[in-house]
């Protein structure tokens, strides 16, 4: 189901993620002239993206869209394409299946993420566009930009920040804007 716009900033046409010296598994978040905590990889950042590495990604990806919890959150103002976050939702993440990297529904048996986690991660959950076009087999799956656990805990290669930070930085931003994770 599409959520229909409301009014957004100016959209920036880029977010850059930096690593945070002396935290590989924190990053600095910056757009629109703002700057905000983020945490990425449990590996930190790699320019040799592979399936379980725990790694960010060294990359400029594109948003393509997401997915809300409409049950926990109210669908902040942005020209980011939004859908809710249905029920049996799922990412295949086994890169062995003819739909690694791909959306599906459950049932599926092979290995996959939750959408819709219990403990609120994916409340907010943004598809970046990371092996998508041309998938590469165990090149990576699933790298979102999505809600971080409290503390900043380290992702699986993500990238993550507070629901404070998710809703500033969603107002400027729509598809096609570009997150670059850089060193």
């Amino acid at each position: 189901m599409r959520l229909k716009s409301r009014k957004v900033a100016v959209p920036a046409r880029t977010i850059t993620v930096r690593a945070k010296p002396g935290n590989r598994s924190r990053a600095l978040v910056s757009f629109a002239g703002r700057t905000e905590e983020a945490a990425i990889g449990r590996s930190g950042i790699t320019a040799r993206k592979r399936e379980g590495d725990g790694a960010t990604p060294i990359a400029a990806m594109r948003l393509i869209g997401g997915y809300v919890r409409h049950d926990r959150i109210i669908r902040p103002p942005t020209a980011l394409p939004l859908r809710f976050t249905p029920e049996k939702l799922l990412w295949c993440d086994e890169p062995r299946h003819a739909l690694y990297n791909r959306p599906v529904g459950a049932p599926f048996t092979p290995s996959h993420e939750k959408m819709r986690r219990e403990d609120g991660l994916y409340d907010v959950c943004l598809v970046m566009d990371w092996n998508l076009r041309s998938r590469k087999r165990y090149g990576g799956s699933a790298i979102f930009f999505h809600l971080a656990k409290p503390g900043y805990l380290p992702t699986e290669g993500c990238v993550a920040v507070s629901l404070p930070s998710m809703k500033r930085l969603l107002r400027f931003m729509r598809r096609g804007t570009v997150v670059r994770v850089v060193r």
